[in-house]
């Protein structure tokens, strides 16, 4: 469950290079034992903000608190594993050898090697090299690593990144897991279906600043029912006296009904009663890309006056 108390907190968090804010002035709180999704277009600040969470970018001004401490600080860095762009591994040695050693620099035991392997589907692979994976196998042995210390908060930053569908169902299975062992996990992914299906508060960044933040369902918005009925004046005359109906549009000969989702079986039956012939129902739902892309595209102006 989703602890009110904040893992993360960041306040007017800003990073210029130069004149450029790849950062400027995010604030966010991710709260105990959820699946954060932050989302955001290439050069969004992603990645940079991240990188701050780690101590690894200083900050041009802003402040940042991770596990209640300044990021960086090497108590808290015990307790988060990451996986950042992508991972970097000695090619010539094994998958199982490499995290050994990764092991050994974080002071962790070598007994969670193992279990780390099994968790991200590689314990079959462990003994080839790590120069001979594919992209997907990398990316699972980078996961793993970030779970080499039994980390209290997870950072992901493309976790799926060139694995199969199979993989991709794996690694989403492994992300929810670890939020119901009550870890923290924040996921940075392209893939809105995948963040639509794990996470369930999500930040979009575009341009260095936060332009929404919400639950899934709050950023896809009201759902509404699509009616086939005839004859159409009655069926939105009574729609429009119901109470719970928000909204009544035509559309391409079909009625449009901003509604909740508890209400279906009622709207059908006043037009039923009121003698109205209802032949399709259906309700439509705004999908978390969606959304995603508008708040993100943008139009060119210079080129609109060409």
């Amino acid at each position: 469950m989703t602890g009110s108390d904040p893992v993360v907190e960041l306040r007017d968090l800003t990073k210029k290079y130069g004149q450029l804010a790849a950062v400027d002035g995010v604030n966010l709180t991710v709260h105990r034992g959820e699946v954060f999704g932050f989302l955001g277009p290439n050069g969004a600040g992603k990645t940079t903000t991240l990188r701050m969470l780690l101590g690894l970018i200083r900050p041009t001004s802003g402040d940042a608190a991770v596990l209640g401490v300044r990021p960086g600080d090497p108590d808290a860095l015990r307790r988060i594993g990451s996986l950042i762009e992508g991972p970097g591994f000695y090619p010539y040695l094994t998958g199982r050898t490499n995290l050994r050693t990764m092991a050994r620099y974080a002071g962790v035991p070598a007994s969670n090697v193992g279990p780390a392997l099994e968790a991200v589907g590689l314990a079959d692979r462990a003994g080839d090299k790590f120069g001979t994976y594919s992209l997907g196998m990398k990316q699972r042995l980078g996961v793993a690593a970030a779970l080499l210390k039994d980390p209290e908060l997870v950072i992901l930053d493309e976790p799926t990144n060139g694995l199969d569908p199979q993989g991709m169902r794996d690694m989403r299975e492994l992300i929810v897991d670890l939020g119901r062992q009550g870890r923290t996990v924040i996921l940075s992914s392209h893939l809105m279906g995948e963040v639509q299906q794990i996470c369930e508060r999500v930040a979009v960044i575009d341009r260095g600043r936060i332009v929404r933040e919400g639950t899934v369902e709050q950023l896809r918005g009201d759902t509404e029912l699509e009616l086939v009925a005839t004859p159409s004046d009655v069926a939105v005359a009574t729609l429009r006296a119901l109470s719970f109906v928000d909204d009544v549009r035509t559309e391409a000969g079909c009625l449009l009904v901003k509604v909740g989702t508890r209400h279906t079986a009622e709207i059908t039956r006043a037009l039923v009663h009121a003698g109205v012939a209802v032949t399709g129902v259906r309700r439509t739902e705004r999908e978390l890309e969606d959304v995603f892309f508008d708040l993100t595209t943008h139009e060119d102006k210079e080129l609109s006056h060409v």
